[in-house]
């Protein structure tokens, strides 16, 4: 099956009903463009504020994913829904919801590293005052073949991105909200990377820039490529970037410079499936 992807960068407002409206409304016209397969922001049904999480927060099952469950199903969309602030035993997750486009989750992604950073005369945000970290590496199946998750800060860590991608996924997806310390220094860098060092697609959705927020997100929105190049890319506005990922050609990729089959794995002391 050919793979269309919709990335809908959305402003986030402190509605959550007009999130979830606004959300609708970009699936919609991702959808009407050809997509397939769609991705929403991190924390799209509320804002990036530490203080917000606990008051927007829902138990799996609640409003954000029917939400989310009736939006893939309506538009015939594999859904990667952002991310949302999770209730569960009293604890809160960072977390993204996928679902087929028969309305089923088929599994989701709880944030493994939290975003606790402080740059001197830039930004200071730590996740981990309010949020848990997740446990498991998300990898599900879709009709595309093996899907990675991720979330923002997790694309930092080149090893998670390794593991996904003995897993099989050659399409990873991060709903992600870097900010304008860290964007302009890393986020295409950070993209980049990621897609070349492991010769597969990475794509990641931002919300849109508010520069009257708390946090003020970068945009930006992209995919990446094997080749580490940058195959769209929307701006900081709302707006929706729709773009065919060729997953047929990644073999050719491979084949032209085959790191994934010369690792020298005696080097590091360690043994690779």
């Amino acid at each position: 099956m050919k793979c269309v992807l919709g990335l809908c960068q959305m402003q986030v407002t402190q509605d959550k009903g007009e999130n979830l409206r606004r959300a609708d409304a970009l699936l919609e016209q991702a959808a009407q463009q050809g997509a397939n397969l769609a991705l929403l922001p991190e924390m799209f049904n509320c804002p990036y504020d530490n203080g917000c999480f606990p008051q927007y927060g829902e138990e799996a099952g609640g409003e954000t994913w029917q939400f989310l469950a009736k939006a893939a199903k309506k538009y015939r969309l594999t859904l990667v829904g952002g991310s949302v602030p999770e209730l569960e035993g009293g604890r809160i997750y960072n977390t993204s919801y996928i679902f087929s486009p028969q309305g089923v989750e088929l599994g989701r992604h709880r944030k493994l590293h939290l975003f606790d950073i402080d740059v001197p005369g830039g930004q200071r945000f730590r996740e981990s005052d309010t949020l848990s970290p997740g446990q498991q590496i998300t990898v599900v199946d879709t009709d595309f073949g093996p899907l990675g998750v991720a979330i923002c800060f997790d694309i930092r860590f080149s090893e998670l991105f390794r593991v996904m991608g003995q897993r099989g996924a050659k399409l990873i997806l991060i709903p992600a909200a870097f900010n304008m310390t860290t964007g302009p220094a890393h986020w295409d860098l950070s993209f980049r990377m990621r897609a070349l060092d492991n010769q597969c697609f990475v794509a990641g959705c931002s919300p849109a820039r508010d520069t009257t927020a708390s946090y003020v997100a970068y945009g930006h929105s992209l995919l990446c490529g094997p080749w580490g190049d940058i195959l769209g890319q929307l701006e900081e506005k709302e707006g929706v970037l729709v773009q065919e990922v060729p997953l047929e050609k990644l073999e050719l990729y491979r084949g032209q410079i085959p790191i994934l089959q010369g690792r020298r794995t005696d080097l590091y002391g360690t043994r690779e499936a």
